[in-house]
Parts: structure tokens; C-alpha cells; sequence
């Protein structure tokens, strides 16, 4: 039987510039993959409900920055569909713990000690992507290569080709892979080490993206970001 195509529905604006991947064959056949683990009793997260969450949330006429992560967190209730975010009430990952420290090493910002829903940044204007929208519980990165990242270079391209003046903040090899479909002359590209305790020693606490991107932003004429996440 012949895989119908994800009905997940994004904003009109995302959806003018994207309607057409979801009938793409590499689209179905990760549906059907998708469908396969549910059938097979695997547990993916986060909930089919959220995949697109950073869509609707930030529509693509609002998209002043963009943050790039990897794939979702991989444990019971903290993905919900934006990169680095965690539902509200569940424990800060360290990552982005080290996110919060290089706020405050960059702009003196004091973050809340129990908040890591970062829902407050994606309605100014961030969008935060990850290269790859589901994950296997417990399985990090086990949903690569199925057809995400083909979807999400896509999303980047529409972003390049129809906004002006976006702020890309890539950290780490994997998402500065995205940079090849970012006009730099058009966009600021700000790279840096990822924020994982593995690597955010290497460079990412001293990167200052926060107060860059903001700077950028007010030359274009756009109102900041307020990066001051609100009590929980």
C-alpha cells in the first residue's frame, strides 16, 4: 500500500514555500519508516504533534534568527519540537546550561535556574531547527539519513532565498553543514563549537552570537532579541 504523505500542516507562509516536499518520495518513505517504529512498539520522540512546533511558532515572515541543533533530546518529556528547548518543569540539559553561560558571559544575562522552555525566543523571532525532527528513545541520532536533513536544507534554503537580513547561528561541524545553502553577503553567519560539554570548552563561551545577532538585527532596522527567558 502506497505511504500517504505526512498531514502535518505548517503556517500558510511555511507552507507556500513547502507544501510540494511533502509529497516528495523521500518524504513518504520516511513516513513509512516513522510508521514502522511505532508498529515495531519504539517509543519516538517528541510527540508527532510537535515535529513542526518551531514552524508554528515562528512563522517565516518573523524569522530574524535561526538556531541550529542536531535532533531532539532523546529522553521521557523533554523534547517538544524547538532545538535546545525542554518542556517546561524538566531538568536543564547541559547544553543548554552552557547556552545560558555564554548568555551570561556575553550579555550578563541570569537565566532562570528551573526554566528551559525557550518558547519566549521562537514568538520574537528565532527559529530554532533541528537538522533532524525525531528521534528513537534513548537512541540519539538514530533517525539520521531517513529524510529530515534533505527537508530542513530545504527550510534553510527558503529562509536564504526569502528573508532579508537573518542571523545564522551554526554550532558545531553538523549544522555548519547548513552554511553551503546560506548567501553570507545576504545573512549573517555566526559559527562557533556546539554547546555539549564535549566541545562548548573549545570557543563556545567566549562566541558573544547573542549580542552579535542583536547588533545585526538593529542595523537592519529590526527590534532585538530579548534573550532574558521569563521566570517559570
Amino acid at each position: 500500500m502506497e505511504s500517504k504523505p505526512l498531514k502535518q500542516p505548517l503556517p500558510k507562509d511555511w507552507m507556500h514555500y513547502l507544501a510540494a516536499e511533502f509529497e516528495q518520495p523521500y518524504m513518504l518513505q520516511l513516513k513509512a519508516f516513522l510508521q514502522q517504529e511505532k508498529a515495531a512498539g519504539k517509543v519516538i520522540y517528541p510527540h508527532s504533534n510537535d515535529w513542526f512546533n518551531a514552524f508554528n511558532l515562528t512563522p517565516l515572515t518573523e524569522v530574524k534568527v535561526v538556531v541550529l541543533g542536531q535532533d531532539p533530546y532523546h529522553g521521557p518529556n523533554q523534547a517538544h519540537g524547538l532545538s535546545f528547548s525542554v518542556l517546561p518543569g524538566v531538568k536543564i540539559p547541559p547544553s543548554l546550561q552552557n547556552i545560558y553561560k555564554a548568555q551570561q558571559q556575553d550579555l550578563g544575562i541570569v537565566q532562570p535556574t528551573n526554566q528551559g522552555c525557550l518558547e519566549s525566543w521562537a514568538e520574537q523571532g528565532v527559529l530554532l531547527l533541528n537538522a533532524v525532527l525525531t528521534v528513537e528513545a534513548s537512541q540519539a541520532n538514530s533517525h539520521q539519513g531517513r529524510g529530515w536533513e534533505r527537508f530542513t536544507d530545504q527550510v534553510i534554503s527558503v529562509i536564504n532565498q526569502q528573508a532579508a537580513g537573518v542571523v545564522f547561528m551554526l554550532w558545531g561541524s553538523y549544522a555548519q553543514k547548513k552554511a553551503a545553502f546560506v548567501n553570507a553577503d545576504k545573512h549573517l553567519v555566526l559559527t562557533a563549537p556546539h554547546p555539549s560539554p564535549l566541545s562548548a570548552y573549545r570557543g563556545f563561551f567566549e562566541c558573544q552570537h547573542f549580542s552579535k545577532a542583536n547588533a545585526w538585527l538593529e542595523k537592519q532596522g529590526k527590534a532585538p532579541i530579548n534573550w532574558q527567558l521569563p521566570a517559570s
